[in-house]
């Protein structure tokens, strides 16, 4: 068994949450998604990122707005639905328990 491949396995699956949580705090552009998910160790590509934007956005966990931008062509700030809240809501409360499981099991 490969570790390199449960770790990616491990990060996939957080992925979403993390975009969810970053989400959370304030409309943002996919630059900055990438940017907030780099500076905390968790590395997305672009090939990654908006096709899992786009899916969440046809869930109606997301939504976006178009943004007029000083630097350029208008951007697209993606935010949370009030959908995407309670989803995420439920994700922290998975992720909870499955912390406690962890430490639990790391104790013995």
């Amino acid at each position: 068994m490969n570790a390199e491949n449960v770790k990616s396995q491990m990060r996939k699956g957080i992925l979403e949450y993390c975009i969810l949580l970053i989400l959370n705090k304030e409309p943002t552009y996919a630059p900055d998604i990438i940017r907030a998910l780099q500076e905390a160790h968790l590395i997305v590509v672009e090939g990654t990122l908006y096709p899992l934007l786009t899916r969440l956005k046809n869930l109606n966990l997301l939504r976006y707005e178009w943004v007029e931008s000083t630097q350029g062509p208008p951007r697209k700030y993606y935010a949370l639905t009030p959908d995407g809240t309670a989803f995420l809501s439920e994700l922290s409360t998975a992720w909870s328990e499955i912390t406690e499981t962890i430490i639990h099991l790391n104790k013995k």
